[in-house]
């Protein structure tokens, strides 16, 4: 009697992560649109190509080293890969196989994810080559390290590294990328025309809010093939066993996006569409940490604690840092991911589980923020990362791209808006 896996089942577990896994690439288009939607409208292209040159960048870089740094994990039988045959070499040299080359294709798109993060910071003055060049440094290194902390844990000095709960990447995909943008918006500075002299921020509005509220539904898409294969590739979760994922990213969701929609109509006595979208995709990244784990109440909490989290987080950091984060880059991805690496330990139950995620979440604070500050602004010495004043002024469209998105239009000049 045999003692392998049931052929047919196998092929069944792979058929459904490889369907997982083609659904990620939604998020992506989600995320894309809503960092273009929530910038202004001379600049709708440049960010745009500033998505696709960035997420080329991040999955070829992973082709040639990332996914060598980042690893496999132990959770790979399932999928027909015992663990000890595992490994990667430069240019996916020893991954072999549907299983292990499809494992590694959710590496490349969870870091071509990550890798737009920090876009949404830098919206409306960003140069495309400094951007192209600040990928290389983040997908090649910042990200797959701290990946590599979290999904592969290794030995540090001779101590183990706590095993941290993150089943689709609150934390490494997200909080990396939040944390990232935060970098990106203090050494970039606030956009023309955001700070009055005397402090105050100016509103800038967002150009096209359907398409912020478009890319929420294609997020939601991605999110739910992000954070099911995550769950099978990282928690071990049984393929078919993934409904109860597919139930709490949903249910995140929405919590947050109804929390954002709650407060912002009891502040500002009219909901808040921009908001509302960011709370909505705050739950989906609180709920990428625990959502192979937390039952459906707790991942609605975790989505409504979340979208709370953002609605207040963008006015702190615009207020009282003076951060210009035109798409809520920060509050959304860095704010709630670390929220949700904390909630997946409230929630587990056990004080050492809780101990394992504030670890992780110091690790981000005391070693991803600064070596991610510290390499773009090494960089700045190399490569402006601004475009000229004019450029700004007059859109980055017309500036690097030559033309602009929207030709027939005529676009608002910054006159129009509070200096």
């Amino acid at each position: 009697m045999s003692s392998g896996p049931d052929p047919a089942l196998l092929l069944f577990s792979y058929a459904l992560f490889l369907g997982f896994v083609l659904l990620v690439p939604f998020a992506i288009a989600g995320l894309a649109l809503i960092n273009t939607g929530l910038g202004r409208s001379r600049s709708a292209a440049h960010s745009m190509t500033s998505v696709l040159c960035a997420l080329a960048v991040a999955m070829l870089v992973y082709f040639v080293w990332g996914f060598k740094i980042q690893g496999f994990t132990p959770y790979m039988e399932h999928l027909g890969v015992p663990p000890e045959s595992a490994s990667a070499g430069l240019f996916l040299r020893g991954v072999n196989g549907p299983g292990a080359l499809t494992s590694a294709l959710l590496a490349m798109f969870a870091a071509g994810l990550a890798s737009l993060v920090p876009l949404g910071g830098g919206t409306d003055r960003w140069r495309l080559g400094a951007t192209c060049v600040s990928s290389v440094l983040f997908s090649g290194w910042v990200y797959p390290v701290f990946a590599r902390l979290v999904w592969h844990p290794p030995q540090v000095f001779g101590v183990q590294f706590p095993h941290i709960v993150d089943a689709a990447g609150s934390g490494v995909i997200q909080a990396t990328g939040g944390l990232t943008a935060l970098s990106l918006a203090w050494l970039l500075g606030p956009r023309r025309g955001k700070y009055s002299s005397s402090g105050m921020p100016a509103a800038i509005p967002a150009h096209n809010v359907v398409f912020v509220l478009f890319g929420c539904l294609l997020s939601w898409i991605g999110w739910l093939g992000l954070n099911s294969a995550g769950a099978i590739l990282y928690a071990g979760v049984i393929p078919w066993k993934a409904a109860q994922v597919l139930i709490n990213t949903s249910f995140a969701a929405a919590g947050g996006g109804l929390a954002a929609a709650a407060i912002t109509r009891l502040r500002f006595h009219r909901p808040d569409a921009s908001l509302i979208a960011n709370g909505w995709v705050g739950g989906l990244v609180a709920s990428s940490a625990g959502c192979a784990s937390l039952k459906p109440a707790l991942a609605v909490l975790t989505g409504l604690v979340a979208g709370a989290l953002v609605v207040f987080s963008v006015e702190w950091l615009e207020f009282h840092l003076k951060v210009d984060d035109p798409c809520g880059s920060v509050s959304v991805h860095a704010v709630a991911g670390i929220w949700g690496l904390l909630a997946a330990g409230i929630f587990a139950g056990e004080a050492g589980q809780f101990m394992a995620q504030l670890a992780g979440v110091a690790t981000l604070l005391g070693l991803v923020l600064p070596m991610s500050y510290g390499l773009n602004w090494m960089l700045g010495l190399i490569v402006p990362h601004r475009v000229p004043r004019e450029g700004e002024r007059q859109g980055l469209d017309l500036h690097e791209l030559g033309a602009d998105a929207y030709p027939e239009f005529v676009v608002h000049a910054d006159e129009l808006i509070q200096r």
